[in-house]
């Protein structure tokens, strides 16, 4: 009997299946600066976090600063990348 991964959303702390959430990593921005970064295959290296691919939840996760905690980093982390994947997700077609 198999089981579905679990993770908690860094926004809302709802747990969900893990198919269900965006996993973001710490990277580096267009300038070198280092950044949240989406991982939406998930396939990046290092420490990942999970955030519901919503507007609200990354809203939360801003407001909250979970994302350098939850990636574990010292100092302020750019979320832009994040911010505009999730509204390249939201535009109509």
């Amino acid at each position: 009997m198999s089981t579905e991964p679990v993770r908690t959303c860094v926004g809302c702390r709802q747990r969900a299946a893990k198919r269900e959430l965006l996993r973001v990593t710490a990277g580096s921005d267009a300038h070198g600066q280092p950044a949240v970064v989406p991982d939406p295959t998930a396939t990046a290296p290092g420490r990942g976090a999970h955030l519901h691919p919503t507007a609200e939840c990354y809203e939360l996760a801003v407001r909250r600063r979970a994302f350098a905690r939850a990636l574990r980093h010292e100092g302020v982390l750019s979320t832009a990348a994040v911010e505009e994947y999730l509204a390249s997700r939201a535009d109509p077609p």
